[in-house]
């Protein structure tokens, strides 16, 4: 007999809000007055937008002077598949292009390694050498675009080389190019490339683009630590911003050892955020983020640059919080956690398609995704004010609150030696496990309701995917880039590589870990040498096997001992 829809009507109709905390755990009152504000201090706490500490935005008239960068993050199969989607994008109306890197690239090992098989192109774009570089920016004006390279590991120099290279053959200045690169390679030893990013080499490789970068291109932002994926693991809104700022500033003491001050390369430093589904605790959590971002760059650092100052920061719809269960649901969700980020003051928002937990997104999910951005932009008025929430008893109150539980978490992090400490001892990597295993306590007993997934299911549920589901078509990645590799290394002058690789290897080696190989790494690039002859090479010149696997031996090409 089928259920009867109306028997657990009346139940439903008196039914109430249960949750007493947020997502993270915060206990809540049920409500809040003027007198919870106490504690707060006019000028401290409630500066107008564009002054110290930037509570309430990093601007004064903030989206009135230039709306977030919509962006949406791009990246799969083939490099001409990359292409093709920057172009789709591009019409749909991003004004920001992002590309994301595949696994085999991150790891920095090329399409006919053995642990290669499979995964070229399958979640990212793969590349090998100049020429994947080429086919991805083709029509590409990289003079004019601002450019979003999401590469974290240690290859992160590479990919970089790759990009300048491209530039200077179309006879860019470099200078003008505007842009952001990953480069946070310390993280991704928590997002599955742990043998890829040995500590000090990431540090080392970190702090080159940095130098670099500041020297030569005062447009880039140099890193964009991710705090986003930190937050995928499952880490309350407080962990993540506390984890990714002592990330940040254990990058920030590695660089100040080159030489370079504060305020030399602080402005060129940007943060990538979660946007999570507590909507006022998102909001909350980033206004807390930029007040205490000010105060350590000011009062740990001595920054004198406002701009040093600034927390500048992307937000990312949390893929963690979709489901494929009922998929279209995702797309309410979506929209509302965008709608938090720009109520945050986001500098860029990228919106997640409803189909990710199925597959990539397809073209029409992701032009829903821009399309939910560009209503948001231009329909809704929340651009229209700076900080609108600002001045809420409740917002007030809870931004306050994170603050403080934000700091609680930094100074556990400090208490065990920082964040250098809190990787070597693995500290960091049991706090991620235990909070992966809390969050999936809780949606198991119901305690936290997942709509479609533990509360309100359709019976006999069919996934509903009306705008398809994304399928590479064609030939195999893997297969085609593995003969385009072996078309260039038979058509490259082995010479030049060989010199290029051999400088790099002894300028390494040395001149020690605090040398810039930036230089020699776009000689290299530039002469075709590969991902993985280079990345061999570095590993080689600090004392590390040629291979991050161990399957590999160095080539005749990168045998210099």
């Amino acid at each position: 007999m089928d259920r009867d829809p109306y028997s657990d009507m009346a139940e439903r109709f008196a039914q109430v809000s249960k949750r007493t905390t947020t997502w993270s755990g915060i206990p809540l009152r049920p409500s809040y007055i003027s007198s919870d504000l106490l504690t707060l201090k006019e000028g401290e706490d409630f500066p107008p937008p564009g002054s110290f500490p930037y509570t309430r935005g990093i601007h004064p008239t903030m989206y009135r002077g230039k709306l977030w960068t919509q962006r949406e993050v791009c990246g799969y199969g083939l490099p001409e598949d990359t292409n093709r989607r920057f172009r789709f994008l591009a019409e749909a109306g991003v004004t920001g292009l992002n590309v994301i890197v595949d696994v085999p690239t991150s790891f920095g090992i090329d399409p006919d390694h053995p642990k290669a098989e499979g995964e070229v192109g399958t979640a990212g774009a793969n590349f090998t050498t100049v020429e994947d570089m080429e086919i991805i920016m083709k029509g590409v004006p990289l003079e004019t675009v601002n450019m979003s390279l999401i590469i974290a590991a240690a290859t992160s120099p590479v990919i970089l080389a790759q990009y300048v290279a491209v530039a200077k053959r179309r006879g860019i200045d470099i200078s003008r190019l505007r842009g952001t690169i990953q480069n946070d390679p310390i993280h991704t030893r928590y997002c599955g490339i742990l043998l890829g990013v040995p500590l000090e080499l990431g540090l080392k490789t970190n702090a080159d683009i940095v130098e670099y970068c500041t020297g030569h291109m005062p447009h880039w932002y140099t890193m964009n630590v991710n705090l986003y994926d930190m937050r995928e693991q499952g880490l309350t809104a407080a962990q993540e911003v506390a984890v990714g700022f002592s990330m940040a500033m254990m990058y920030i003491d590695n660089v100040l050892e080159r030489g370079l001050s504060i305020d030399d390369f602080a402005p060129r430093i940007a943060f990538y955020c979660s946007g999570h589904i507590d909507f006022f605790e998102e909001i909350c959590k980033l206004r807390a983020a930029r007040k205490l971002w000010a105060r350590i760059m000011r009062d740990r650092y001595g920054a004198k640059d406002p701009e040093s100052q600034k927390f500048r920061f992307g937000v990312h719809t949390a893929g963690c919080s979709l489901v494929s269960h009922q998929p279209l649901n995702n797309i309410v969700r979506v929209a509302y956690e965008a709608l938090a980020a720009s109520l945050a003051g986001a500098q860029s928002i990228h919106c997640c398609s409803y189909d990710e937990p199925i597959a990539l997104p397809t073209e029409r999910a992701q032009k829903l995704a821009v399309r939910t951005q560009q209503v948001l932009a231009h329909e809704t008025g929340v651009a229209s004010v700076s900080d609108p929430l600002g001045g809420s008893f409740y917002v007030e109150w809870l931004t306050k609150a994170l603050e403080e539980e934000i700091e609680r978490e930094m100074g556990r992090i400090a208490e065990i030696g920082g964040m250098r400490e809190a990787v070597r001892s693995g500290w960091l990597l049991q706090e991620i496990e235990s909070a992966l295993v809390e969050r999936q306590r809780r949606i198991e007993s119901g305690e936290e309701v997942v709509v479609g997934l533990n509360a309100f299911l359709d019976p006999e549920e069919e996934t509903q995917t009306p705008l398809g589901v994304h399928r590479v078509h064609g030939p195999n990645c893997t297969d085609v880039q593995r003969r385009r590799l072996e078309s260039i290394k038979s058509s490259r002058d082995t010479h030049a590589v060989r010199n290029s690789l051999q400088r790099l290897f002894l300028k390494a080696r040395n001149g020690g870990w605090h040398v810039n190989l930036m230089p020699e790494l776009i000689e290299a690039v530039d002469v075709r040498a590969t991902l993985g002859e280079i990345m061999g090479t570095m590993r080689q010149a600090y004392g590390f096997e040629y291979d991050c696997f161990g399957m590999v031996q160095p080539p005749d090409i990168a045998r210099f001992e």
